[in-house]
């Protein structure tokens, strides 16, 4: 069977699309469409049926997905250990970053390992910190860098790389900006714009505020805390965000007692054996981490 055909297959399986898995496999939609044909006839059965615009599954192809994704897993890591026995690391890393991650603390990483790694593929998905972790309990990803849960699964391993204290923030010329101190009290009077509920950073959040969490006036809810800093810009409410976002566009609020923090760090599985290209990266990290954790 070739793997080429099977990788057209999830390809397309997972874009939902023949144009998106072409542009995924850096070929043309009829080489994509030529694959498909080949797998199916070598099999002897239908996997996607095409109906206009759209397309889904056959029965036949919802049982070999989840197997052709297994196969093509072990061939990329048997492929990774048998480069790897020849010296540095090379082969493709899967790994997952959330956005916040991505875009303030990952690029010098990145452009390091790039320079150290050139062998090294990075397949680099931007995604929720909570689903990243659970990409990489499934084994769908080899690590992810991200915001690291309180209750931590003992199937994964996690390392802490970045302490990432919080400040309650509003436009500078929000009504609280006026008060030289504020309690926490003083908050429930205004609407919040905050993390959405079930992420990490919410949690972290509402640990802080358990006194006053069943009296705020939260107006509005996002995953994405560019978006938060934005709207508290422009005067939509008060929020909880990093310090290093804070710059003219915010102010500090002067909340007393105040103390919430994220830890940002690595996840990676406890019982998969890491790659040369993973333990790269991690020393990437470590070499950068506020904890220098051994």
């Amino acid at each position: 069977m070739d793997t080429a055909n099977l990788q057209a297959f999830v390809a397309v399986a997972d874009c939902g699309s023949f144009s998106l898995a072409a542009e995924r496999l850096f070929v043309t939609q009829p080489a994509v469409s030529k694959r498909l044909r080949q797998l199916e006839e070598s099999l002897g059965s239908r996997l996607i049926d095409r109906r206009g615009r759209h397309m889904h599954l056959t029965q036949s192809g919802q049982a070999l997905l989840p197997r052709a994704r297994q196969i093509l897993k072990e061939l990329d890591a048997l492929k990774q250990h048998i480069a790897e026995l020849e010296g540095s690391p090379m082969g493709r890393l899967s790994m997952a970053t959330s956005h916040h991650i991505g875009l303030h603390r990952l690029p010098p990483v990145l452009r390091r390992f790039r320079e150290h790694y050139p062998e090294v593929t990075l397949d680099l998905h931007f995604m929720d910190s909570e689903l990243a972790c659970g990409r990489v309990e499934q084994g769908e990803l080899e690590l992810a860098v991200v915001t690291l849960p309180f209750r931590q699964h003992d199937r994964l391993d996690y390392l802490p790389v970045w302490d990432d204290p919080l400040q309650p923030v509003s436009a500078p010329e929000h009504p609280l900006c006026r008060r030289s101190r504020l309690d926490l009290d003083d908050l429930t009077d205004h609407p919040a714009v905050l993390p959405a509920h079930g992420t990490f950073t919410r949690e972290a959040i509402e640990q802080a505020l358990q006194p006053v969490r069943e009296r705020l006036i939260i107006d509005l809810e996002t995953n994405y805390l560019e978006t938060i800093k934005m709207m508290v810009s422009v005067g939509l409410g008060w929020s909880i965000l990093p310090r290093s976002m804070i710059d003219d566009s915010l102010a500090a609020l002067p909340l007393e007692g105040f103390d919430a923090r994220r830890c940002l760090g690595v996840v990676r599985h406890r019982q998969h054996s890491a790659s040369r290209a993973v333990e790269a990266m991690i020393g990437e990290l470590r070499a950068v981490s506020d904890w220098h954790a051994d």
